[in-house]
């Protein structure tokens, strides 16, 4: 390895300690976007998640994934202009346009990584219920019974755009046991609805 290293021209050595470096950080981002952490404002931001804990607009080019000057994407940038200079070094002679070739890449690498993170944002936030907009009227069954008169809360299951959801519940009339067929009648906070029976059959 030394050996290796001290054979190296200073322009190789460079493109090595540049590639090397971005590299590692970015194998420590990944370890811990995957582990949940947030890495802080400080050192290694946390893109992914911040835009995700938010629910802000990735298209926003002032916050989140899609912010072109964020530590991440200075770090994909190395990324991908160390690994294309390193491994097309020993293919091309000039080294401007080695560089040159090398910037391009790194510029690709970053656009199609905030592309990449406008598409999660877009699938996350298709996938987003308002459910004070769209759970009145929907209906389900009670999964674990509701005392009578708002005395208490249950838990219901219900359909909302498609797929079965589960909300914490209170009726005002009698209590309602477990698999009886619901329909929500108004929603109460961001995870309890009021419900009352439904004369539909719900399997």
């Amino acid at each position: 390895m030394a050996i290796w290293w001290t054979s190296l021209s200073v322009f190789m050595k460079v493109l090595w300690g540049i590639t090397l470096t971005a590299s590692l950080i970015f194998v420590i981002q990944s370890i811990l976007t995957f582990i949940g952490a947030d890495g802080g404002d400080g050192g290694i931001d946390a893109d992914f998640d911040t835009d995700f804990d938010s629910g802000s607009d990735a298209t926003d080019l002032g916050t989140g994934g899609s912010n072109l000057y964020t530590f991440r994407n200075f770090v994909n940038f190395f990324l991908g202009f160390g690994w294309t200079a390193v491994l097309l070094s020993g293919e091309i002679e000039s080294k401007a346009l080695l560089l040159f070739i090398a910037i391009l890449v790194g510029l690709l690498l970053v656009f199609l990584v905030m592309l990449l993170f406008k598409w999660l944002s877009s699938m996350q936030q298709s996938g987003t219920i308002n459910i004070y907009k769209q759970a009145v009227g929907c209906q389900g069954k009670v999964y674990l019974t509701i005392p009578a008169s708002r005395s208490g809360e249950g838990k219901v299951q219900i359909t909302i755009n498609n797929s079965i959801r589960e909300y914490d519940a209170v009726t005002d009339g009698e209590a309602l046991p477990t698999g009886t067929a619901i329909t929500v009648s108004d929603v109460i906070d961001g995870n309890t609805v009021l419900v009352e029976t439904s004369n539909s059959l719900i399997i």
